[in-house]
């Protein structure tokens, strides 16, 4: 075998298209200094805002009488409608009316969470909020699989977070 000098190949037409090569990937996540705030966080967050939610409807069904929300009566139970109602107002007003105004509840405030706009990290408006109330909703109705979610999620979303098109960030 004889070795033969390789020729040089010839450099490609104008007219030629560009050879295609795979873009460069860069790692899916949020802006410089901030991370996803992970499964477990959010859950202690969401624990905080029950018990400060709980004292809430407590008081407030005190005040206006509607009592607990489910009654015992001579071994049969039965579901106190109005103050299920109430229940769900102030959870309504308490949590959208915190994301809106803060972009945080005050559970998440230990933990230095935010809610933000997944596409580019503005902050959560009323419609937004009530989306993603709404969804929360469905996340927790459905087995609670919707926030379960939020711990299989490559940008930790759970169903209420990607029906509304946010995300929950903390700092690094």
């Amino acid at each position: 075998m004889t070795a033969e000098t390789p020729q040089p190949t010839p450099p490609p037409s104008p007219d030629a298209p560009a050879p295609w090569s795979v873009p460069a990937q860069t790692p899916a996540g949020p802006a410089p200094g901030l991370r996803y705030a992970g499964f477990w966080v959010r859950v202690v967050a969401f624990i905080l805002d029950a018990i400060v939610i709980g004292v809430i409807t407590t008081a407030i069904g005190a005040v206006t009488g509607t009592g607990t929300t489910v009654v015992e009566a001579d071994g049969s139970f039965s579901v106190n409608s109005t103050s299920s109602s109430i229940g769900l107002l102030i959870n309504l007003v308490y949590f959208v009316g915190f994301w809106a105004w803060r972009g945080q509840s005050p559970g998440m405030i230990p933990f230095n969470m935010r809610i933000a706009m997944a596409d580019d990290g503005a902050r959560v408006d009323v419609v937004r909020c009530l989306l993603r109330y709404v969804g929360l909703l469905i996340s927790f109705s459905i087995l609670f699989l919707g926030v379960i979610w939020v711990g299989f999620d490559q940008r930790k979303q759970g169903w209420h977070d990607k029906i509304a098109g946010t995300v929950v960030v903390r700092p690094t």
